[in-house]
């Protein structure tokens, strides 16, 4: 169970290609988080998959079977809404319990699933309150709940955490994550977060404009991107882009890129001088922007106890080793 496959799959709005053709395995059990930015096109596949978007052409396998026309109802996946979707009339118990009652499950049954997934959630104390009665956090937990009720081939969760605020947003995405491992059940997980990404996913697919531009796991997007906008993408604080003009492996490079937490700083010496510019404090880090004259702005990963200060001169040097290349199309150019 919870097998999925995409196979060259599109998605037209008004003539518009808003889902260019694509492919795509999900394996039973894998955690996949669909990332990018606002308009990208992740939010429109998970409803294709979940049967509340109609699929233009290509098909849609559920554990081996053509699922693309496929009633919604009858996939065998749960989704969970940004907006939470609780019916606020009714408690926290027969929210939980509203898809096994509409499925005509024993009364007993219901009581007794109910009652393992608010231990699970802990849930237990709310379940006689009413959605209004409960933070952000809890309800979320309760359209969790509503969804694990069914035991689903998949879960489908789409921005589920952006409605919280941030200290709320850590805790559920360790609670989701943990509960991922204790179900060992699919998860596909939109957000255009790329910390959720990264702390969450088993693999990342990369969206931009309707097709993937990237598929792997948090250390591969990392480590390896395939492109210049992945590598902007996948990392926080973004990668540092400057402008060059050389040849690395006999292949023109127009722009060499560098993490934060790869950039070196001396007092004497380095390949480019700058100065200090705004620096950011966040206790066992500091974040330095330094303005390097006919180069670019850049931004430094250095120690909690960075002793630079405002309009410091400082030298700034990347890690060779660490270095990323791009082509004038923006594809990452193999230094080996």
């Amino acid at each position: 169970m919870g097998n999925i496959t995409l196979k060259q799959v599109t998605k037209n709005f008004d003539g518009h290609e808003v889902i260019k053709p694509l492919d795509l395995s999900i394996d039973n059990g894998e955690f996949v988080v669909f990332v990018g930015p606002s308009g990208c096109g992740k939010s429109t596949m998970l409803r294709m998959i979940a049967g509340l978007e109609d699929v233009s052409s290509g098909t849609i396998e559920i554990d081996g079977q053509d699922a693309t026309e496929t009633p919604p109802a009858k996939r065998g996946l749960a989704m969970v809404f940004q907006s939470y979707a609780l019916y606020p009339h009714m408690s926290v118990r027969s929210n939980i319990a509203f898809p096994l009652k509409r499925a005509r499950m024993d009364e007993s049954l219901i009581q007794e699933k109910v009652t393992k997934v608010a231990e699970t959630l802990n849930l237990t104390p709310y379940l006689d309150r009413r959605p209004g009665q409960l933070s952000g956090g809890q309800r979320q937990r309760v359209a969790i709940g509503r969804a694990i009720v069914r035991e689903p081939a998949a879960f489908l969760f789409d921005e589920p955490l952006s409605n919280l605020d941030a200290a709320l947003r850590v805790n559920m995405r360790l609670e989701i994550s943990q509960l991922h491992k204790d179900l060992g059940t699919t998860m596909i997980y939109v957000t255009h977060d790329q910390v959720e990404a990264m702390t969450m996913a088993d693999k990342i697919v990369v969206f931009n404009a309707g097709h993937i531009e990237q598929v792997g796991s948090p250390m591969e997007l990392y480590r390896n991107p395939v492109n210049k906008f992945v590598a902007g993408f996948i990392g926080s604080p973004k990668m540092n882009f400057i402008e060059v003009s050389e040849s690395v492996n006999g292949t023109q490079v127009d722009c060499l890129g560098v993490r934060p937490e790869h950039l070196e700083l001396s007092d004497t010496e380095g390949k480019w001088k700058g100065k200090v510019g705004v620096l950011e404090h966040l206790g066992s880090d500091t974040f330095l922007h330094v303005d390097i004259p006919g180069v670019a702005k850049l931004t430094v990963r250095a120690d909690g106890n960075c002793a630079y200060e405002y309009g410091d001169d400082v030298f700034v040097s990347p890690v060779t080793e660490h270095v990323h290349y791009f082509d004038n199309s923006g594809r990452a150019v193999k230094t080996a």
